[in-house]
This record gives C-alpha cells, structure tokens and sequence, in this order.
C-alpha cells in the first residue's frame, strides 16, 4: 500500500546554535528543530576572505553537531549552522571580548556603512554538506557620543553581538539605514534559506 502524505516521515532538524534571534526565525516558520549549540575556534585562516570566513565557520558549526547524533530511527537528520560577522575596509568584527573593544568597535563603525555578512549551511547525517550561502547587507550607523555609546554598553547587549550592537535591540536608534535583507543582519537570510527548508521538505 502506498503511503499517504499524512504518514510522510518528516526529517529532523537541528539548530547548530544558541541564538534567541535564529531560534524566533525558524519557530515564526513553523518548524520544529532541536537546539545544539557548538564551540569551534572562530579564527580567520591566512589569505581567508570575510565571506569564506563566514561560510566555513558555518559548514564547521553544522558538522560538529551532527558528530554528538546518531539516526533516529530512518528519519534524515539535518543541522543548521550559521554565522554572522561585521566589515569595513575588510577588517572583520566578530563579538567584542570585553567593553573596552566595543568601544573601539563603536570608535570604528559609528557613523560608517559596513557589510554584514551572514553564511549558512545545511548539512545531512552524518556529514554530507547540503548548501552553503552567503548573504550581505550594507548597514549605516549614526555616530553616537561617548556618552551614548557608555550607556549602551551598560545594557551588556553590545557585547553578545557582533560588531558589538543588536538592529533589532536596543541598538536599533543608532541604525541609520539598511540596504538588503534586514534578516540577514538579525542572523539569518530567510529569503536565501526558506527555498532550501522547501526543497528538503523541512517546511
């Protein structure tokens, strides 16, 4: 007997990280997904340009979670990395360390427009690389005072971020424009990744 589409077994998908921004994506989705958070050392490679970066971190992220699983069952097991990162004149500015980084961050991007550049990549149990993209946006800030920038560092949500501010936080007053995919800026380029949630039959 053939099997009828309510009885489809769905895949599984992991989530290769511990971001609230990504996690509100995929749930405003309608997926359902487990959260795997992984550690990888996000150090830039001699000659490794700022997209190449991105997509590798995001290829390593997804693989490491699949290494902690094993099939469930005959479901396909998916994972979801990602990775987002901020430049100007080709300098990269992942999370500050501490405030007094921020500050030079802020001493550097305010009153710029950088790129922000988030890569994704979808891979298959047990370390089948599905797709890898990359999405840029371009993104002007205003340049805040001393002042401005010390009391937004006192909310802490500079240092959790990269390039040290949140558009879609507390740190929106200081974003001027936006050029592209606003998604993409929060973490995730949903107008890239939702075809590929269709084609995979996730969505």
């Amino acid at each position: 007997m053939a099997r009828q589409d309510n009885d489809i077994i769905r895949p599984r998908l992991i989530l290769a990280s511990a971001s609230p921004r990504r996690s509100f994506f995929l749930k405003e989705l309608g997926l359902q997904f487990d959260i795997l958070p992984t550690e990888i050392v996000e150090k830039v490679k001699k000659g490794e340009t700022p997209v190449e970066f991105a997509g590798r971190l995001a290829v390593e992220k997804a693989l490491a979670a699949l290494k902690k699983q094993k099939r469930s069952g005959d479901k396909t097991v998916y994972s979801l990395g990602a990775d987002t990162i901020v430049v100007l004149g080709g300098k990269i500015y992942g999370k500050p360390r501490h405030k007094t980084e921020a500050t030079a961050f802020w001493h550097e991007l305010g009153g710029q427009t950088h790129q922000v550049i988030t890569a994704f990549a979808i891979a298959e149990f047990p370390d089948k690389i599905i797709c890898v993209e990359t999405a840029t946006t371009a993104v002007t800030l205003k340049r805040p005072s001393k002042r401005e920038v010390g009391e937004y560092l006192e909310t802490g949500e500079p240092l959790d971020k990269a390039g040290a501010y949140a558009a879609q936080g507390i740190g929106k007053k200081f974003v001027e424009k936006i050029e592209g995919s606003v998604t993409n800026v929060i973490g995730l380029p949903l107008e890239a990744l939702i075809p590929w949630l269709k084609k995979l039959k996730l969505l």
